[in-house]
């Protein structure tokens, strides 16, 4: 069968783009290998997209944009992409269940989370290391935890936590934050935050769970040792440092700067017919606007691109 276009991923840029082709009337298929809505379904408390009501979880906002979706008659799969062809006509897009093809793509894979790179990071993930604070908060409730990362994300997650946690320490690289002034406002002015700086996660140490937490100041060179409280047992470690780009498949495919897949605001990539939205874009500012932009731009040049053919 053959599609105008297939959106691959089903994240904020995924679902607008979606959205916005579905609507405008073009055969439409998004494919997503695990549930919708990217990293924004782990916000507990989305307060600066427009046009949401107070208290509004990133989960109320996917979900609203599926029903959307599913209004204007986008299809939707739940499949991993493994292979693409994107310089074809049509362009070829393989997954673990069959194959597709359409006349446009949209790449809106997201990205994921990064590690620090510490010793023993791996084994500890799932077992004392966390990327969401959303998920797994209440496992540490009134005990200490520590955040890594100094931007928005990691100071949103701190204060987020502090509603479990007895005590929320952040851990940061530079001797001053890169969050919002906002986010940094509101850090600094809760009780339950504090902060250690110029610093990072050198080790983790443990057996099931991390035990112990091995810090290097960037500026001194010396090693501290985090352990738990001893009435508290263990402590959590919540790392917030950046992200990867989710764009193995399309190496070679399209062109890349340092794994983000290059496109201005027009969405446009090096090849023909191929767009890409979101946090996957060269960009400088990685919200959930801007990857809903990002989505409604690619499936209207997507549109444009398929009716100049």
């Amino acid at each position: 069968m053959l599609y105008d276009t297939i959106i691959i991923g089903s994240g904020p840029a995924g679902l607008a783009a979606g959205l916005y082709a579905a609507r405008g009337k073009l055969k439409t298929l998004i494919l997503e290998k695990e549930m919708d809505g990217g990293q924004i379904v782990g916000t507990a408390e989305v307060e600066n997209y427009p046009g949401t009501k107070a208290g509004s979880s990133g989960l109320d906002i996917i979900n609203t944009m599926v029903e959307q979706v599913k209004h204007f008659g986008a299809e939707k799969k739940q499949e991993g992409v493994i292979e693409v062809d994107l310089k074809s006509q049509p362009k070829k897009v393989k997954t673990e269940e069959g194959e597709y093809e359409a006349k446009t793509v949209i790449i809106a894979t997201g990205a994921l989370p990064r590690n620090t790179g510490a010793v023993n990071e791996d084994k500890f993930i799932g077992r004392g290391i966390s990327f969401c604070a959303t998920c797994d908060a209440a496992f540490y409730e009134d005990l200490h935890v520590y955040v890594i990362g100094g931007g928005d994300s990691a100071v949103e997650e701190a204060i987020y936590l502090t509603k479990y946690a007895r005590k929320v320490t952040i851990v940061h690289r530079r001797d001053e934050l890169r969050a919002a002034k906002s986010i940094q406002e509101k850090a600094f002015n809760n009780p339950k935050i504090d902060f250690i700086w110029d610093s990072q996660v050198k080790e983790f140490v443990g057996d099931m769970m991390v035990e112990k937490m091995i810090l290097t100041n960037l500026k001194t060179g010396e090693d501290t040792e985090i352990v738990p409280n001893e009435d508290d047992g263990i402590f959590g470690v919540f790392e917030f440092v950046g992200y990867s780009p989710n764009t193995k498949i399309f190496e070679g495919q399209v062109a890349m700067e340092k794994g983000y897949i290059v496109a201005g605001e027009d969405t446009k990539t090096d090849v023909d017919g191929v767009f890409v939205a979101g946090d996957v874009r060269t960009k400088d500012v990685r919200q959930v606007v801007t990857a809903v932009s990002d989505g409604a731009v690619a499936a209207l040049k997507a549109e444009k691109y398929i009716d100049e053919l």
